[in-house]
């Protein structure tokens, strides 16, 4: 058991004991016979009506009547009735204390004596009738169960034991799932990312199974990143690998054949320039992961934005007989960096130029939402994407399967995911009815001075 059982435990027996003690205290203080006026004498109806009926046996029958009776009486276990004479001697020669006979003289005439005290004269003598407190009894007498100075410790230890079982099933309640957590916490950090806690938490619908939920969805996350970090180090790796290789073969063919130095040093050119911008594209999206995008407060004019990345395009898009259109309704104001915004635009525009077909016709289509978004539409007439591959255009390094995906390193569309992300904004793909794909930039507004 863990040190949180103990506290658990501790806490909630102490606190179960306190109550015990404390309602046992209260039950035996406030107890009818902690109540009673007199310490000494019994204070019941029962014992009231024995010592009626003796008054009236020694009223209507004499002495000697009331003698059988108190003989026969005292055969039976209840409370015996004591009778005394003006010379303090008892009918059966019954040895009585004087502290008792006192305090049955003072109850007789008083409101407190509740009929167990009586006096009755006959045969010329005067006769005391009391029923005695059993403390005073004679050790061959009859006794009534006492009344302690103490309170009951049978229920109070009943309770104690009661409360120590439920305090340990509650801090064994609460303490477990937390040990199963800190054992999950350790398997993680010895590298065992398919450690999951929803399993083993049962049916519990509590904090503690929230708890093991989220410690779930955060190892999820985790294993997810670390996938990540090494498909990236393996596409890396491999897109790397390629121009390195065209570079040495290259190399290899200048010294093989010194005539063709100058094709060797454009083929170098360009594979170095291939290279070049694969690390560039790779620092950028480091940079956007680790927040590093820098400022992001510059009043950026969308509409002119887009129409210098239009202009730009329809360089590429001449070479395959594309058109770009370009459709606004109204001036839109964002707040942001204007050359990301651009960067992430352009990746989106050149993309769906390249998967336009020859003749093919892409549309830049922005509406504002209102005062707060604007959305940036872009479509193109291409093959489109497989549904189960909308998704994962975002991620560096994927290519889909459709056709005209052999260029690039993939990282376009991830970079733009970004700096749209980083401006609190939203990117999304989805296959138009009529063929070819529409990417949609949402990003928040600013109103128009």
């Amino acid at each position: 058991m863990g040190r949180l059982f103990w506290k658990f435990f501790i806490f909630f027996w102490l606190a179960q004991t306190t109550t015990v003690i404390g309602v046992g205290l209260a039950i035996w203080l406030k107890s009818p016979e902690r109540d009673q006026p007199r310490a000494n004498m019994f204070w019941h109806p029962p014992q009231a009506f024995l010592v009626a009926s003796a008054a009236s046996t020694l009223r209507y029958g004499g002495h000697e009547a009331l003698r059988g009776l108190l003989q026969e009486q005292y055969r039976e276990p209840i409370p015996p009735i004591f009778v005394v004479d003006e010379n303090n001697h008892e009918l059966l020669d019954r040895p009585v204390s004087a502290e008792m006979i006192e305090q049955a003289n003072r109850l007789i005439g008083s409101q407190n004596s509740g009929g167990i005290v009586e006096r009755v004269a006959n045969d010329g003598h005067t006769y005391l009738l009391f029923v005695p407190s059993f403390a005073n009894l004679p050790p061959d007498g009859h006794r009534m169960p006492p009344r302690g100075m103490f309170p009951p410790l049978m229920p109070l230890l009943a309770g104690w034991l009661v409360s120590l079982i439920f305090a340990a099933l509650l801090a064994w309640y609460f303490s477990k799932p937390i040990r199963k957590l800190r054992a999950a916490f350790e398997a993680v950090a010895n590298g065992h990312l398919d450690e999951r806690l929803e399993p083993v938490m049962g049916k519990r619908r509590d904090e503690l199974a929230d708890l093991g939920r989220d410690f779930d969805r955060m190892v999820y996350r985790i294993q997810q990143l670390m996938d990540g970090q090494k498909r990236v180090l393996h596409d890396v790796s491999h897109e790397l690998r390629s121009p390195l290789a065209r570079l040495q073969a290259a190399i290899g063919l200048a010294r093989q054949q010194p005539e063709r130095v100058e094709d060797s040093m454009t083929r170098i050119e360009r594979e170095a320039f291939l290279m070049d911008n694969l690390v560039n594209e790779l620092l950028t999206i480091s940079r956007l992961e680790a927040g590093m995008a820098g400022k992001l407060d510059e009043n950026v004019d969308l509409n002119e934005l887009i129409s210098n990345v239009m202009e730009d395009a329809r360089f590429e898009a001449e070479a395959s007989c594309c058109r770009i259109e370009f459709e606004e309704h109204g001036r839109v104001i964002v707040l942001g960096n204007a050359e990301l915004l651009h960067r992430a635009v352009e990746n989106v525009v050149r993309n769906a130029v390249t998967h336009s077909p020859v003749g093919g016709l892409v549309t830049i289509k922005m509406q504002k939402n209102g005062e707060q978004t604007v959305c940036v539409y872009i479509f193109d007439e291409g093959t489109g994407v497989p549904e189960a591959e909308i998704e994962s255009i975002f991620e560096p390094f994927f290519r889909s399967d459709a056709p005209k995906n052999s260029n690039g390193h993939g990282l376009g569309l991830a970079i733009s995911h970004r700096v749209i992300s980083a401006h609190q904004g939203s990117i999304s793909a989805k296959n138009r009815s009529s063929g070819g794909l529409c990417v949609t930039i949402t990003l928040p507004a600013r109103p128009f001075a």
